[in-house]
């Protein structure tokens, strides 16, 4: 591959006058953002960041909702080559700092509304609000140098399965092979509008939010809104989406509690993160008249399988591997992968020290998957603990860390319990130090504890007391009891 580089390749050599962005806000505002106001802007921030001396490598924290001052964040870190860390809102100052200190980012780009969580995070870097005047419009617009496909250009940390998350660096390579799932998959034509309804600060978000959309030439939707189903709909059939990426769980949701209607303008329904059952796909099919496809990938390796657009549906299943994409399922029934067959495939995990840990090849994705004789995966489970909850991917041991550090804590193990709306939640069981009653008040001040040192989504839903957990003769948990409990 040659040199790359997003802003260049992408947003400057676009119509200009072409729809980029429709932007609904929380104050329910509404406005349109051509290629050539969203070009501009981002050119310009560019050039404040330069100004203010962040260079090609540098980190550059955002944490913004799903704004246009969110993309053109992105957009200008990709054209000067600088390295983004989009963050969700989600995050507590805890999570914050935690990131912070094995990134080390230069700058943090944020919206107003965070700065409580900010300045209790206590950053080293300067933090610049983007209210702030003069960074979209200022005098200077930074140049878009051509990148090597793997220079450094994005991190998104993973869940952490079996300790704290994972910091997963990217090259310039993983904007630039989103045009395999964006023409196989999401399959947006130009000028049609594309929803990826994923919040800010996932890996999902980046890549489907605006991506994969301007890759074809497609516009994006932003809704900075909390999820409301009702409210979904309208947005679908007010707007005219063409396009619709949600996570499994909204799907569900949504079926659940609306009447469910045609949209004649929608033409393709995606979702990614976890298997949706048969009566939702059902429910959906009847509606809208199209089939929901499926697709998976990881932080790590972004996406690997998908139902291809026009091609044939299996319900349950996650589609095959993407064109060009080797997978194969090993003895014991894991989804492994060839590095050199993926093109989003990740540099490795950087450590605090400044270091990369280079990745395996080939790569086992500790996903259990069967596959049909026409090579249609099935996804049946995670070979580690993590928990998949509305789509989020939770680390047991993270939410099992936050629970010890409650006066009233002993021990601690989280595992999932199957939920009809979410896939799973967090259950958390937990023994007691002398002196303490496992009341429903205190499970209900424990989820609480949990909700301040994590990001909430990952909260123990169900707290359990037991006098002592399953071990093994080593000491370990033994989770699978604790499952079938």
């Amino acid at each position: 591959m040659r040199g790359v580089n997003f802003a260049a390749d992408v947003l400057d050599a676009a119509d200009p006058d072409a729809l980029a962005l429709v932007e609904l806000a929380r104050d329910g505002g509404r406005r349109t953002w051509s290629f050539g106001e969203v070009a501009d802007g981002s050119a310009r921030l560019a050039g404040w960041l330069e100004g203010g001396g962040v260079r090609r490598g540098d980190v550059v924290l955002t944490l913004v909702g799903n704004r246009p001052e969110w993309v053109m964040a992105m957009v200008a870190c990709l054209r000067i080559g600088a390295v983004v860390l989009p963050c969700t809102e989600q995050l507590r100052p805890k999570d914050l700092a935690a990131r912070c200190a094995v990134v080390s980012p230069v700058r943090v780009l944020a919206d107003p509304r965070n700065r409580e969580a900010l300045e209790a995070a206590g950053l080293a870097c300067p933090v610049t609000y983007l209210d702030e005047p003069g960074l979209f419009d200022g005098p200077d617009r930074a140049q878009a140098p051509k990148l090597a496909p793997a220079d450094p250009c994005l991190i998104t940390f993973t869940s952490g399965t079996a300790g704290d998350p994972k910091a997963v660096l990217h090259g310039q390579r993983y904007w630039a092979g989103q045009e395999v799932q964006a023409t196989s998959w999401l399959a947006a034509e130009p000028g049609e509008l594309v929803w990826c309804t994923a919040a800010s600060g996932w890996s999902k978000s980046a890549r489907n939010v605006f991506l994969a959309p301007w890759l074809r030439g497609a516009p994006a939707l932003l809704h900075d809104a909390r999820f409301d189903p009702a409210e979904r709909l309208d947005i679908l059939e007010r707007e005219r989406v063409t396009v619709l990426c949600m996570a499994p769980t909204e799907y569900r949701v949504i079926a659940a509690r609306t009447e469910l209607r045609p949209f004649p303008a929608l033409k393709g329904l995606v979702a990614a993160g976890e298997a949706l059952n048969p009566e939702v796909l059902r429910a959906w099919q009847e509606a809208t008249g199209l089939a929901i496809r499926d697709g998976y990938g990881q932080t790590e390796t972004g996406q690997l399988t998908g139902m291809a657009a026009g091609g044939e549906i299996r319900a349950g299943s996650m589609g095959r591997a993407l064109p060009g994409t080797s997978l194969w399922v090993s003895d014991d029934g894991e989804l492994v992968a060839d590095p050199a067959t993926v093109p989003t495939f990740f540099l490795g995990y950087l450590r605090a020290d400044g270091t990369v840990e280079a990745p395996s090849s080939p790569w086992s994705t500790g996903d259990r998957v069967r596959a049909d004789a026409d090579g249609f995966l099935f996804f049946e489970g995670r070979t580690d603990d993590v928990i998949i909850s509305a789509g989020y991917r939770i680390g047991p041991f993270e939410v099992e860390s936050a629970l010890v550090e409650h006066e009233a804590v002993a021990e601690a193990a989280v595992v999932a319990a199957p939920d009809p709306a979410r896939g799973s939640v967090v259950r958390a069981v937990v023994v007691l130090r002398d002196g303490f009653a496992g009341t429903p008040e205190l499970g209900r001040e424990l989820q609480e504890h949990v909700k301040a040192l994590t990001a909430p989504y990952k909260y123990p839903r169900i707290v359990e007391f037991a006098a002592e957990l399953p071990k093994t003769t080593s000491g370990k948990v033994r989770r699978t009891l604790l499952r079938e409990g």
